[in-house]
């Protein structure tokens, strides 16, 4: 059965996309610990981060990095933090977060965003990434 991120990959589902390639996809959180909160996932289902080859692997680290330098320059904030926690989705994923504070990397307290909050982040990011 695919995960719902294979379903938003396939477009069965839809997303606050803020980055895509032949392998990778990032999309906003839709339930963030703070505004800007990104994931980015390859294409291919694998369950487990490390599950990736060596490859993938390194390229979803540099995908992501993309991700996060424009991140930061889109959202005011400290840095952003980088987890992989992979227990809730069986889909290898990285989470990007825009933290002033450690409480922002917790996943207690989250940040409600309207539609056009979403879209307007979601351009704000992807308008920065090189």
């Amino acid at each position: 059965m695919a995960s719902i991120f294979t379903k938003i990959i396939n477009g069965d589902i839809p997303c606050y996309k803020v980055a895509e390639t032949d392998e990778f996809l990032a999309f906003l959180d839709i339930n963030p610990n703070a505004k800007g909160h990104t994931l980015c996932i390859p294409k291919k289902e694998v369950d487990k981060l490390f599950d990736l080859d060596e490859t993938s692997y390194n390229n979803l680290m540099a995908f992501s990095r993309k991700v996060a330098i424009a991140i930061e320059k889109a959202i005011p904030c400290k840095r952003v933090g980088m987890t992989v926690i992979g227990l809730e989705v069986p889909h290898a994923h990285v989470h990007l977060i825009p933290l002033n504070s450690m409480e922002d990397a917790r996943f207690i307290s989250k940040t409600p965003l309207s539609d056009e909050e979403f879209k307007a982040t979601a351009s704000a990011i992807a308008s920065l990434i090189d």
